[in-house]
């Protein structure tokens, strides 16, 4: 542990005031990242959620250490884990592409309730060093993220076609360009429909081939109306 922080490990008023700054500081760091990216919960919400998780531990603590009264410390931040699953669950959705986003956003604020109880809890470096290094997944690997998803040797694509025959230039362009079709499922449109038919298709890739350039590929091809990646 750090010699810098052993003066702040008791529950003092200078100790509550550092915890309290250093989890909206923390929590803060954790929004702005995802504030700039405009999802649901931003800078405020994480904000709130890491100092009243840091609150929740402050509250413990003092009810046993300064009030005297025997209680469980673990049993108000047992409830915070528990809890924030709800608030999380509100920031995921599924998209008309049928996928789903939000996922980051609710463990970013669970992550952010945990970095609260840890530094209500006096946990100082584990704070600190978890909002690091927290930081460093949102920042840099969504960019591996995003190069292993660029070149995945599998791709579901849904499409949107006009008539049949679409689909029989499909398939050859397909089988020309070597991909193997892993799950295929088609919706016909009836005769008295205005609706167009769609096929969801699951394809393995090659090397040298991404994903962009299949979609290319496949929104030039006569009578596609639409192509998305689900």
């Amino acid at each position: 542990m750090l010699t810098l922080f052993d003066g702040f490990r008791s529950v003092t008023i200078w100790s509550v005031a550092l915890r309290m700054a250093l989890a909206v500081l923390c929590g803060g760091i954790i929004g702005i990242e995802r504030e700039y990216k405009r999802r649901p919960a931003g800078f405020r919400t994480h904000i709130l959620i890491c100092l009243g998780a840091a609150m929740t531990t402050l509250t413990s603590q003092y009810l046993y250490l300064v009030m005297g009264q025997y209680t469980d410390m673990a049993r108000l931040g047992a409830q915070v884990v528990a809890g924030i699953g709800f608030i999380g669950a509100g920031t995921i959705i599924v998209t008309r592409r049928q996928r789903v986003k939000g996922l980051t956003t609710a463990a970013g604020l669970w992550a952010a309730a945990i970095i609260g109880l840890a530094l209500g809890g006096g946990f100082y470096e584990g704070g600190i060093f978890a909002t690091a290094l927290i930081m460093v997944a949102e920042l840099f690997f969504s960019r591996v993220e995003y190069r292993m998803l660029k070149n995945a040797p599998e791709v579901n694509l849904y499409i949107e076609y006009s008539d049949n025959r679409t689909m029989d230039v499909l398939l050859q362009e397909f089988r020309e360009r070597g991909l193997k079709i892993l799950n295929m499922g088609i919706i016909h449109s009836s005769s008295n429909e205005k609706h167009n038919a769609c096929a969801i298709f699951t394809l393995r890739l090659h090397k040298g081939l991404d994903v962009e350039s299949i979609q290319q590929e496949v929104c030039a091809t006569p009578g596609v109306v639409s192509v998305r990646e689900l």
